[in-house]
């Protein structure tokens, strides 16, 4: 899900700088090189994996405890449904359009290289868990900081003659 949240933020982020900067479509070859980037990123699947999510939570406002139509809800909903299919598609589409309007074709094909390769294919497997790992040690640190910062500046205003 850290990954997905990632992309979703990245891709944002280069949606807002390369707004005005691109105002043209991407070339056919730009597209099809940022398509299997895509493909490559798995970037469809981590949304497939975050949508039943999604899903559940929007369930109870859509059946309002209504166990007929939760069971219905269940059925359209289930995972793999084609429900989901055009909202995939369409996000790909839209991802691999910015990818291809923020990177060239030679860098789009060195990415996906990079992502192919054995190295690019670890990175991928273990990207969620390396997130979720940095996550708690930018909290561990932050906090280990704000510790350490708020007995500095209580012994910094008690040498002042102040009673913090």
């Amino acid at each position: 899900m850290s990954r997905l949240l990632l992309t979703i933020a990245g891709a944002l982020l280069l949606l807002l700088c390369n707004a005005s900067a691109q105002a043209q479509a991407p070339s056919p070859e730009a597209m099809d090189a940022a398509r299997k980037l895509v493909t490559t990123l798995k970037i469809a699947d981590q949304y497939r994996t975050a949508l039943p999510q999604l899903m559940l939570k929007l369930r109870p406002v859509v059946a309002q405890d209504r166990p007929e139509i939760e069971h219905d809800y269940d059925a359209m909903t289930a995972p793999g449904a084609e429900i989901y299919a055009p909202f995939f598609a369409s996000m790909a589409d839209q991802i691999a359009a910015l990818y291809a309007a923020s990177f060239t074709v030679d860098e789009l094909r060195q990415i996906e290289a990079f992502y192919s390769g054995p190295a690019g294919k670890k990175y991928l497997e273990k990207s969620d868990a390396l997130a979720q790992a940095s996550a708690q040690i930018g909290q561990d640190v932050s906090q280990k900081a704000a510790d350490e910062l708020k007995l500095r500046l209580i012994e910094a205003l008690r040498q002042k003659g102040q009673k913090p």
